[in-house]
């Protein structure tokens, strides 16, 4: 919104400012941040007085979280907040890559508040159907990929020849065109992140911290592919526009630092699915926007992990009726085995770190 203000350059110079993606990046850090250390406590006030008893504790869980009673979640509205406040502010709402992610923000977003809804209502810790939820996510996602997509294709020549394709890391000159079967593709990149995401949501802290540093390289990456100079000079594919989205998922660190504030422990608050799913399907939106749908997997590697400790949790029980995990996500596993909750989130954090620094380092390993 407040981009316009370049216009009065001419007269104002510091007004140019508005001009450069990093400055407004840095601006909606700081605004995403400030709305929710502002409105959070009257929200976290809300939202207990509104929950009564909370987000239900699973009964299978390791005793220590059963401390936890009592509270309060759909604290993604916090985060939702913030990123759509600092983003209405700061990003430019012309730009198809920002209003097709924030349409799977918040439509993912919906779905996760439905489901933390049903779960607090009816204190139990089945929510909205399985397969219901899939679909409708799976529709959103692929809307917003269809419009990614065409905006690609037209783009101009260069950019017509990987629209609908998937780039390889490591590898500067292969992608594989897929035609419209990349709106499927990339529909499922995005449902998968969400569901990762939503999957490694356990602890206190444990998701919003690798949440915000594969923002913060997604971040980079989107900044380098929206910069013909740049992208050229590392090889990678140009695509316009997707500059634009550094700074929404600078919103999403500023917003995560906030929820951070209340969610460290002895958490004030929980994400629930109303964030979890929505900013692992924003994380995904990116990706899928800058052509790393592939690189996320290492980027997000610490969320591959624990969706595959489920399948192979529930894969292998089906079959033998034995479990691998003592417990599955594999965070609950490292609890069972004696490590503290803080132990497991920090050295999870770590995992975070180096996988992103991998992931990145793709960028100049061509």
């Amino acid at each position: 919104m407040l981009i316009w203000l370049v216009d009065l350059a001419n007269h104002f110079q510091f007004f140019n400012l508005f001009r450069y993606i990093t400055f407004r990046t840095g601006a909606a850090m700081f605004t995403s941040a400030l709305v929710v250390f502002l409105f959070g406590p009257a929200m976290i006030s809300s939202l207990r007085v509104r929950q009564g008893k909370g987000q239900p504790i699973r009964a299978d869980g390791p005793q220590t979280h059963f401390k936890k009673a009592g509270t309060p979640t759909m604290g993604g509205l916090m985060i939702l907040a913030g990123i759509v406040v600092s983003s209405l502010l700061w990003a430019d709402l012309s730009n198809v890559y920002v209003v097709a992610t924030l349409l799977v923000t918040l439509g993912f977003g919906a779905i996760g508040f439905y489901d933390d809804y049903l779960k607090v209502t009816k204190q139990t810790e089945k929510g909205f159907s399985g397969k219901a939820r899939l679909g409708i996510e799976f529709v959103i996602a692929g809307v917003a990929v269809y419009f990614m997509m065409s905006t690609a294709l037209a783009s101009g020549p260069e950019a017509s020849t990987f629209g609908s394709s998937v780039a390889f890391p490591f590898v500067k000159d292969f992608v594989l065109d897929l035609g419209l079967f990349f709106v499927i593709f990339g529909g499922f990149v995005i449902v998968a992140a969400g569901n990762a995401v939503n999957l490694t949501d356990g602890l206190d802290g444990l998701a919003i911290v690798p949440v915000m540093i594969a923002a913060a390289s997604f971040g980079v990456i989107a900044y380098l592919t929206g910069n013909a100079v740049f992208s050229n000079y590392l090889q990678i594919h140009f695509v316009p526009g997707t500059g634009e989205l550094a700074v929404l998922l600078g919103a999403v660190i500023g917003a995560g630092l906030g929820f951070l504030w209340f969610n460290a422990p002895p958490a004030a608050i929980f994400m629930g699915d109303t964030g979890s799913l929505a900013l692992g399907g924003l994380i995904g939106s990116v990706a899928v926007a800058t052509k790393h749908e592939l690189v996320m997997a290492i980027i997000g590697g610490l969320f591959v992990m624990e969706t595959l400790s489920v399948i192979i949790q529930v894969g292998y029980f089906k079959m033998t009726g034995k479990r691998v995990f003592l417990m599955a996500p594999i965070h609950h596993h490292f609890e069972k085995l004696g490590w503290t909750e803080s132990q497991v989130v920090i050295r999870f954090w770590i995992i975070a770190v180096g996988l992103a620094m991998l992931g990145l380092s793709t960028l100049k390993l061509r």
